[in-house]
């Protein structure tokens, strides 16, 4: 599944990382798609991981290569490419769920980036996301996944 989803966002998505990088845009998309899957921070999976590249320069990567609205269209498109085939022509279940990743950091930039909500471990700020799955067979699918903002 790891190469499956590097490989799929190599091809969908050109990081331009120039001549003389010492790295490969694999490289970030491994490191990208490890820590999501570990549910884990980009710069621990650098930090015990003897493979990977130093974090500093997976997260420079991260931060000046992309668009987020370029990354959230393609995003969209890779979830929702093959949906309607895998769909029955009957109505399914669909379920939403929403994700708090607690945020400990100082002030944020923009504060309607953060949610906020009753104290979880140890903060009430949050980086909120929800989720839209349609359940088949007992197999869930995404539809949808959305950031949320407070307000």
């Amino acid at each position: 599944m790891l190469n499956f989803l590097v490989n799929t966002l190599d091809e969908e998505i050109d990081i331009e990382l120039g001549e003389n990088a010492d790295i490969d845009s694999e490289d970030v998309w491994d490191v990208l798609v490890g820590a999501t899957a570990d549910e884990d921070s980009v710069s621990h999976l650098c930090e015990i991981s003897e493979e990977s590249p130093h974090a500093n320069t997976i997260l420079h990567h991260l931060r000046t290569k992309f668009e987020l609205e370029e990354l959230e269209r393609i995003g969209k498109t890779l979830i929702q490419q093959d949906i309607l085939e895998l769909l029955p022509d009957r109505p399914v279940e669909v379920v939403a769920d929403l994700h708090l990743r607690p945020y400990y950091g100082e002030e944020y930039d923009s504060e309607e980036e953060l949610y906020s909500s009753l104290a979880k471990a140890g903060t009430t700020t949050f980086h909120g996301y929800a989720t839209l799955y349609a359940r088949v067979r007992n197999k869930r699918y995404t539809l949808a996944v959305r950031r949320l903002t407070d307000g």
